[in-house]
């Protein structure tokens, strides 16, 4: 080989080899984001690692953002209370793209194949659809109720089995189906009269049940997933009806209830306690105390543990509840304001939002104590990656 060549193949060999050598290489299902709400950023970190890969700026109100992912784990879908949508890369660190579909939004779901984003609106009420790969609008499924053609506020949006949505309206009273096998032309199924003002809701992690907590009176409304059908049932209809009624400083969130076992952990609306459920009759068992409003009941990957944040003014505590025992085990104090929580997910670690100190907090489940902080502007949410492989998330 002519020397001249040879010299010039050896110098690109050797600038191929440097540059393969500073290319990060990552496992998406290593990856998770936190939600910086005042700067409108999201911070994507490493979950096996805690630790701070990148922010994303320029993404709109986040004041009451939430995330789903794409089934690979490469994209985060961020849903913003301003109506924005936005497609997060988390392999190259990059805004794919971002849209502003409403007015007022409040969350949104991955359909079961992954193909289709569904976002639920305040303003103007119902639910669009649009497609995961651009974020083109496919539907849209106005929430109008009574005889003068109203619209509603949508809540409680998730993602079910056989190519559903399925939702609740909060001045209407009732919940939807959304069939989207044909995804231009939904398919819909109204239930009605289900309770007053539903607020929020859940589907059980096996999918089958959904269920919508009430503002306006006691109790939850459920709705059998496998035989619709059958219509919606009432739970705890009495429940905290003789209760003294304390201020709602913040409402619940119900994709922060748990299941464990044969039982339901549920936050009670207004009064410090977590009621325990039981799956199988729906009657309830226990009503454990706690040291304030609970907002999320989040339970440990395997079960054992139910992690409990608070309202204002007690939500610089954190308790955990030993569920063999179905009692408190201890009272942490991870400083002003947590927000959320989210746990790896075989839920060896659990992460902590913490607003008022500006940093996020990582605690071992098993010692309970503190293994590692994250510098955090003003974080709330925080959404791991492995949420693409679950129902209702």
């Amino acid at each position: 080989m002519n020397p001249r060549y040879f010299r010039f193949f050896a110098a690109l060999l050797a600038l191929l080899s440097t540059a393969c050598s500073h290319t990060e290489l990552r496992g998406s299902g290593d990856l998770g984001v936190v939600i910086e709400r005042e700067k409108g950023s999201v911070q994507i970190v490493n979950t096996s690692q805690p630790s701070p890969l990148s922010r994303i700026s320029d993404l709109g109100d986040l004041s009451h953002a939430s995330v789903v992912f794409s089934r690979d784990q490469r994209y985060a879908y961020i849903f913003g209370r301003d109506g924005g949508l936005s497609k997060i890369d988390l392999l190259q660190d990059k805004l794919e793209k971002r849209i502003v579909q409403a007015g007022n939004s409040i969350g949104g779901a991955i359909s079961q194949d992954g193909k289709l984003i569904a976002v639920s609106n305040y303003t103007p009420g119902g639910v669009k659809i649009f497609s995961a790969e651009t974020l083109e609008q496919i539907a849209d499924i106005p929430a109008v109720y009574g005889e003068d053609g109203r619209l509603s506020k949508v809540v409680g949006l998730a993602d079910a089995s056989d190519h559903r949505f399925v939702f609740t309206l909060f001045d209407a009273d009732e919940i939807w189906i959304a069939d989207v096998k044909n995804p231009k032309q939904p398919a819909i199924q109204k239930f009605k009269n289900i309770g007053k003002q539903p607020y929020d809701a859940l589907l059980t992690p096996d999918g089958r049940y959904y269920l919508a907590g009430l503002f306006g009176e006691s109790g939850l409304a459920k709705l059998d997933m496998w035989q619709p059908e059958a219509g919606v049932q009432r739970v705890l209809p009495d429940y905290g009806k003789h209760d003294e009624k304390l201020p709602v400083y913040k409402m619940p969130h119900l994709q922060g209830w748990t299941s464990s076992g044969d039982w339901l952990f549920v936050p009670a609306v207004g009064q410090h306690e977590v009621l325990v459920i039981d799956k199988h009759n729906w009657q309830l068992i226990k009503r454990i105390p706690v040291v304030g409003q609970p907002v999320f009941v989040t339970a440990r990957p395997d079960g054992r543990q139910v992690w409990v944040n608070f309202a204002f003014p007690d939500n610089q505590q954190v308790q955990v509840v030993d569920v063999k025992d179905l009692s408190v085990i201890k009272t942490l104090q991870p400083g002003k304001a947590v927000l959320h929580m989210e746990f790896t997910p075989r839920g060896e670690a659990v992460w902590l939002a913490v607003r008022d100190e500006d940093r996020v907090m990582v605690y071992d489940t098993e010692t309970l104590t503190e293994t590692a902080r994250l510098p955090a502007d003003k974080p709330s949410g925080i959404f791991f990656s492995s949420r693409a492989n679950q129902l209702g998330l």
